[in-house]
C-alpha cells in the first residue's frame, strides 16, 4: 500500500488545532491551579465563652476577603474543628486537618496547654500554625530555643509577660495614681499561662505602686470561692489582681453575692465576651479586665466596623480571641499574596515579615534573636492592650486615655477613694 500524502493546508490546520488544544489545556490547568482554595484549619473551643468567637470571626474574615475576589483569584476556605477544650482532641483535629483535609495553615485555641501540645505537631507536619489567644511564654520561647524545628509556630496573641506589663501599666494609672491604692493580692488559676503571668505581676506591680500582700493560685475546677475571698479579705488589699481564663462566671457571681469590698482588675478572658454580663446575671458590673480591643473602641479604623459587623451577624460582640482570629485570617492572606504560594517554608518567611494594621493594633512578630520569637510585639504604636470595665451590663474602655470611653465606676459594695 502506498502512503497517502497530506496537503500543506491539512498539515497547517492540524498543527493549529493541536496548538489550540494545548493552549486551552494549559489555560484550563492554570485556571484550576489559580482557583485552588487557600485552606485554613480552625481548631477551637467552640462551646467555651472565650473560644466561641474564634471560628465565627475567622469565617467572617474569609467571607469578606472572598467577596473581594480572594487572594489572586483563590478563595479562602475555613475548615473548622471543635476541640471540646481537649488537647487530645486538638491533636487529632490537627492531624486530620493536615493529612486528610489538606489545609495550608492552622489557627488554633486560646488555651496554652492545647497550643503547647500542638506545637510539636506543627513541626512534624511542617504546617504553619498560629494561636489567637493562648498566652504562655513557653510557646514563643520554644521557637527561639529551637528555631529550625519550631519555626512553624506563631504566637498571635500577647505573651503572659506582655499581659502582665499591660495590666501593671493600667493599674499604675487607674488605681495607684487615680485612686491612691497601695496594696494588692494576686489571684490566678493554676495553669501553664499564669505561671509566667504571676512572675510578671510580682515584678511589675511594686513598680506600679502596688505592694503584693499575698499570692493565691487555685484549681480551675474550683466551684466555691468563699474560702479564697475570705482569705483575701483577711489581708485587706486595695485590689485583687486576676489571672483567670478557664473560670470566670463562678468567682464573679460569688464576688458580688458575698459583697467582697475589693475591686478586681486583671486578665479575665471570659469577661471579654459580651455574653459575660448575662452569664453572670450582671454580677460582672465593676469588673476590670484587660483586652486587646472592645466594643466601641477605635483602637484602629478597623476595630469598630469589625465588632459591629460581628454583632450584627452573630448577636453579640466577640471575645478577645475573635478580634485576633479575624486579624489572623487577613494577615495570613496577605502573607500568601506576598509569598505567591502556600508552600510552608515560604509562608513562614512571609509571616515573619508581617506588618499589618488589624483590629487590635499594628501586628509585627519578634524575630529569631528575641526570646519571644514569633510572638506579636508589645508596645506603643504596636499592640498595647486596653483596660475595660463592665458598667451597667456593658463593656466600657477606661484605659488608655486615648481610647477611653468612660471612667471607673464600682458597685455600691466597693468603697474606693480618689486622689
Amino acid at each position: 500500500m502506498t502512503k497517502t500524502s497530506r496537503s500543506p493546508l491539512s498539515r497547517s490546520l492540524s498543527r493549529l488545532l493541536g496548538a489550540t488544544a494545548l493552549g486551552l489545556l494549559a489555560t484550563a490547568s492554570g485556571q484550576a491551579l489559580a482557583a485552588d482554595p487557600i485552606k485554613i484549619g480552625v481548631i477551637a473551643e467552640a462551646q467555651a465563652i472565650a473560644g466561641a468567637s474564634i471560628p465565627q470571626a475567622a469565617q467572617m474574615a474569609a467571607d469578606e476577603i472572598n467577596a473581594k475576589g480572594g487572594v489572586d483569584g483563590r478563595k479562602i476556605e475555613i475548615v473548622t474543628y471543635d476541640n471540646h477544650s481537649s488537647s487530645a482532641d486538638s491533636v487529632r483535629a490537627f492531624q486530620r486537618a493536615v493529612n486528610e483535609d489538606k489545609v495550608h495553615m492552622v489557627i488554633a485555641s486560646y488555651i496554652s496547654e492545647v497550643v503547647l501540645a500542638l506545637e510539636p505537631w506543627a513541626s512534624r507536619l511542617k504546617t504553619p500554625f498560629i494561636t489567637p489567644g493562648a498566652a504562655s511564654n513557653e510557646i514563643s520561647k520554644s521557637v527561639h530555643n529551637d528555631y529550625e524545628k519550631n519555626k512553624y509556630t506563631f504566637h498571635g496573641y500577647l505573651t503572659s509577660a506582655a499581659l502582665a506589663l499591660s495590666v501593671c501599666d493600667a493599674a499604675k494609672e487607674l488605681l495607684a495614681e487615680q485612686k491612691n491604692m497601695k496594696t494588692a493580692v494576686i489571684m490566678s488559676e493554676d495553669a501553664a499561662w499564669t505561671k509566667p503571668l504571676d512572675i510578671g505581676y510580682e515584678e511589675c506591680l511594686p513598680k506600679a505602686g502596688l505592694k503584693v500582700l499575698d499570692h493565691i493560685r487555685f484549681s480551675p475546677d474550683t466551684t466555691d470561692f468563699t474560702p479564697i475571698f475570705n482569705k483575701i479579705e483577711g489581708s485587706k488589699p486595695d485590689v485583687i489582681i486576676t489571672g483567670i481564663s478557664h473560670v470566670g462566671v463562678q468567682p464573679t457571681v460569688q464576688w458580688k453575692n458575698q459583697q467582697v469590698p475589693i475591686p478586681m482588675l486583671g486578665i479575665a478572658s471570659q469577661a471579654t465576651n459580651e455574653t459575660f454580663g448575662k452569664d453572670t446575671n450582671d454580677a460582672s458590673n465593676g469588673v476590670l479586665y484587660q483586652g486587646v480591643s472592645g466594643p466601641g473602641v477605635p483602637v484602629t479604623p478597623k476595630s469598630i466596623p469589625f465588632a459591629d459587623g460581628f454583632k450584627a451577624k452573630f448577636g453579640n460582640y466577640p471575645s478577645y480571641a475573635g478580634y485576633t482570629a479575624y486579624d489572623e485570617v487577613y494577615f495570613i492572606a496577605d502573607a500568601v499574596k506576598r509569598a505567591g504560594t502556600t508552600d510552608a517554608d515560604k509562608l513562614v518567611d512571609a509571616l515573619e515579615k508581617t506588618d499589618w494594621e488589624g483590629t487590635i493594633g499594628r501586628v509585627q512578630f519578634y524575630g529569631k534573636d528575641d526570646p519571644f520569637t514569633h510572638s506579636i510585639k508589645y508596645g506603643k504604636g504596636l499592640i498595647t492592650g486596653l483596660m475595660l470595665q463592665w458598667q451597667d451590663g456593658k463593656q466600657v474602655s477606661v484605659w488608655p486615655k486615648e481610647v477611653a470611653k468612660g471612667t471607673l465606676k464600682f458597685p455600691s459594695f466597693i468603697k474606693v477613694t480618689s486622689n
